[in-house]
């Protein structure tokens, strides 16, 4: 992660355009799916130095937490549209849309997932 990609400006903002953009892209796969009745959960992830790292402290503002995996910091995505709120498709949808967002600011990200 480049803190030149990233300024002290960007940082508030960038939080919401994360939630907005899981948000919007939940609702957009429920619409056009509806709501999957497959149960799961997903998650981002994104590689630090240190997990009390800037990067990290950072991360954590946005409500990312430390992952049991070493040098991680983890973000579970929950379920903002439909009935159920136990979808993992639709979480899946908000999980990738947080990744592509973080990646066109320059942290390099993951998401996983599985069924419960």
């Amino acid at each position: 992660m480049s803190e030149k990609t990233v300024t002290k400006f960007d940082k508030p903002f960038l939080k919401y355009q994360l939630m907005q953009a899981s948000q919007q892209a939940q609702q957009e796969f429920f619409e056009e799916h509806g709501e999957p009745a497959y149960c799961g959960f997903a998650w981002v992830d994104v590689k630090v130095t240190r997990t009390n790292s800037k990067e990290a402290k950072m991360l954590a503002e946005w409500g990312f937490t430390k992952s049991w995996l070493p040098k991680t910091m983890q973000f579970w995505v929950s379920q903002k549209v439909g009935h159920y709120g136990q979808s993992m498709d639709i979480k899946i949808a908000g999980a990738k849309a947080m990744v592509e967002l973080l990646e066109s600011h320059g942290i390099k990200a993951t998401y996983g997932c599985r069924a419960d």
